[in-house]
């Protein structure tokens, strides 16, 4: 995960006046977060002291999907291959960039089929670029995380991250590092983003998933807050406007004041998320999509 260690090891150009730094760090620190913690296991819905369990994943049995299945058994979902969302991505009232969110085909990994997602976002301001990017890998019928990459170029600052998770086993491995414990039913910081559309929200409730693939960031939080009717460059969405909330710090943390608005149709996509900083906000808002038809499949393929 990124994070203040992470803005604490970047650099920055020492050209800058200290309200362009101040900026820059703002700026990396919010993006960080946007490409960072995410969760979930069984989930519990709350509300008060009162609790009721909900399925922690869907299975052919249950839930629906505007798709047909790609796979017979795969888990209903609201998405699929070709699926494409674009985003204006602005830094206060300025625009800085842009964000694109893709279900890009299904692969086999380890002999399981799964869904590859891509999530990059790319901008800056003036002497501070960034290009992000996050790749995740996950089964198609348990939505359990494989594999997982993450890229980071900000500003001076360059990491690679490259993820393989081992469910059967509640391991994961970073890079070259030695096996960590994990959990059964991981996701990532990417695969999150998509499980949380296939989940039944409810206003007023919150949704605890302690599935986040390392356990030190868990359990992960899903408030949800009203339902909205929203204007973004995309048009005009109903939605259902939720609040993550991480074990970490930054935009979505617990003390953090970050809203995302997800669509309240059987698509279930992020329109709008906005966050609240010391020195502005970062947003995102849906500029353009593409996705297929109801009752279709998409382009599909299986890669080896």
């Amino acid at each position: 995960m990124l994070g203040s260690a992470m803005i604490a090891s970047a650099e920055f150009p020492r050209v800058h006046s200290p309200r362009v730094r101040k900026a820059a760090i703002a700026l990396v620190f919010a993006l960080a977060t946007l490409l960072a913690p995410s969760a979930g296991a069984e989930l519990g819905a709350q509300t008060g002291n009162a609790a009721r369990v909900v399925s922690p994943l869907p299975d052919a049995s249950q839930g629906t999907s505007p798709y047909a299945p790609l796979i017979p058994g795969m888990a209903p979902v609201p998405f699929t291959v070709g699926e494409r969302l674009e985003y204006d991505l602005k830094f206060s009232f300025k625009s800085v960039g842009t964000g694109v969110m893709e279900v890009k085909e299904i692969v086999d990994v380890r002999g399981r089929p799964t869904w590859h997602t891509v999530f990059t976002i790319k901008g800056g301001i003036p002497f501070f670029r960034v290009d992000d990017s996050m790749e995740s890998w996950f089964d198609v019928f348990t939505l359990n995380s494989m594999r997982f990459h993450q890229r980071v170029s900000e500003g001076n600052y360059k990491r690679t991250r490259l993820y393989e998770l081992f469910p059967e086993r509640a391991v994961f491995r970073e890079n070259d590092k030695p096996e960590e414990e994990s959990v059964y039913n991981p996701l990532d910081d990417g695969s999150f983003l998509y499980f949380v559309r296939t989940i039944p929200l409810e206003v007023g409730k919150t949704y605890e998933v302690p599935r986040y693939f390392n356990p030190k960031a868990n359990p992960v939080r899903i408030r949800v807050l009203r339902k909205e009717t929203i204007s973004v460059p995309a048009g005009q969405f109903t939605t259902v406007v939720l609040q993550p909330q991480f074990q970490s710090r930054g935009i979505f943390s617990e003390d953090g004041k970050a809203e995302v608005w997800i669509t309240d149709d059987p698509y279930r996509m992020m329109v709008q998320m906005k966050s609240s900083l010391k020195v502005g906000s970062i947003n995102l808002y849906l500029r353009r999509y593409v996705r297929p038809p109801a009752g279709g499949t998409g382009a599909f393929s299986v890669k080896r």
